[in-house]
């Protein structure tokens, strides 16, 4: 009998023990296609043909200093070690919207909505158009895990209006985020991309007389506003093994009557200055301030608070609109550091600086109040 007990008992185990294998799989395998897709043979070919395209990787015009042990070393302690305060210690306030908010189609004019991180609603001469937009709980391949965001987007995905055209600048997953591009592609959105980042959206199912695809300089015309593909100095990847295998980009919008720069991703280097030359003055420059961490690699790659306004200087833009903080905990360094040192500089050099709330509409040229409110955050 009590054999027999212990045989039920193990068999009892080995079902829980193979449930939660199957449940773990299937967890995994849900995850599975946020990684994208492989690179195809035509998507290869066309990749070949950029100049920036070297032994089956992308590369950067500066490249990226090496990384040695001692570094690494410096990131593991300060990822386990360092003392900063990356999370704010209460909530950051939202102004939330609703489907009222955009019940008007936009005029000629500028406006932008911070949605958090790096995603901007934009509402430019006309058109509605979305940088980097992530609405998902966590920049991840999973729903479960990985860095989850501190707010609330300011609007749910599904009561956004149809939007016109999506800039994405990069693949990782802060930027490029599997289920609100699909919920963005049903709604007929534009998405335009650098090299090799369409190999996600068609794994995603996304039809591609719905993607464009640019190298450096190159541009496409949405009506009457002009998109340019513009240099960046980062890099890409989803997973372990497609490292560089898709192209970064910053981008330039221009309508009419304004323009917009957004950077993405990026380190410091002249080709702020380039870009201001060829394709400024702009109206708004879109431009990241977090997310850095020691040595000079990773500087190379998230430029610090100080050079992002050295960057919107080059751009020759009129008002600068600090992205890339205060949604994800991705860098080293306290979470409302980035903000602090961009005002500091800002203030110096007599920048127009924009410090909404995520949420909160801005409007170059108007009366804006710029509230710190992060210093509330206690």
């Amino acid at each position: 009998m009590n054999l027999f007990k212990r045989k039920i008992e193990y068999s009892k185990r080995n079902i829980v023990a193979g449930c939660t294998l199957v449940a773990v799989a299937l967890l995994i395998l849900n995850g599975c296609s946020s990684f994208g897709g492989n690179v195809s043979d035509k998507q290869l070919e066309k990749m070949q043909k950029s100049e920036h395209f070297k032994e089956g990787k992308f590369v950067n015009t500066i490249p990226q200093s090496p990384e040695n042990f001692g570094l690494y070393w410096d990131y593991l302690k300060e990822q386990f070690g360092g003392d900063q305060i990356r999370h704010p210690p209460s909530p950051i306030p939202v102004q939330m919207l609703n489907k009222d908010s955009f019940s008007n189609l936009p005029p000629i004019g500028l406006k932008a909505i911070w949605f958090g991180h790096s995603s901007v609603y934009i509402e430019l001469d006309g058109y509605r158009l979305m940088v980097d937009p992530v609405f998902s709980e966590y920049a991840s391949p999973f729903s479960w895990i990985g860095p989850k965001r501190f707010h609330p987007t300011p609007i749910p995905l599904e009561l956004l209006p149809k939007i016109d055209a999506v800039m994405i600048s990069h693949d990782h997953y802060d930027h490029l985020d599997m289920q609100t591009v699909k919920h963005l592609a049903s709604n007929g959105t534009q998405f335009y991309l650098p090299l090799g980042v369409s190999t996600h959206l068609i794994e995603w199912g996304i039809p591609s007389s719905q993607i464009i695809e640019l190298d450096w300089w190159e541009g496409a015309k949405l009506g009457t506003l002009a998109i340019t593909s513009t240099p960046a100095r980062h890099y890409s990847g989803r997973s372990l093994l497609d490292y560089k295998e898709t192209f970064w980009a910053s981008w330039s919008i221009a309508g009419p009557k304004h323009s917009v720069f957004y950077s993405g991703d990026t380190g410091y280097s002249d080709h702020f200055k380039e870009i201001g030359n060829k394709l400024g003055p702009f109206d708004l420059s879109i431009i990241k301030i977090g997310a850095y961490g020691p040595g000079q690699p990773w500087i190379d790659i998230h430029m610090e608070a100080e050079k992002s306004v050295t960057a919107h200087q080059d751009l020759k833009a009129k008002y600068m609109l600090p992205v890339h903080w205060a949604t994800f905990n991705m860098g080293f360094h306290d979470w409302d550091e980035p903000i602090k040192r961009t005002l500091t500089v800002a203030q110096k050099m007599n920048i127009n600086l924009l410090t909404p709330k995520v949420g909160e509409v801005v409007q170059p040229g108007s009366p804006q109040k710029n509230a710190h409110w992060w210093e509330d955050v206690k």
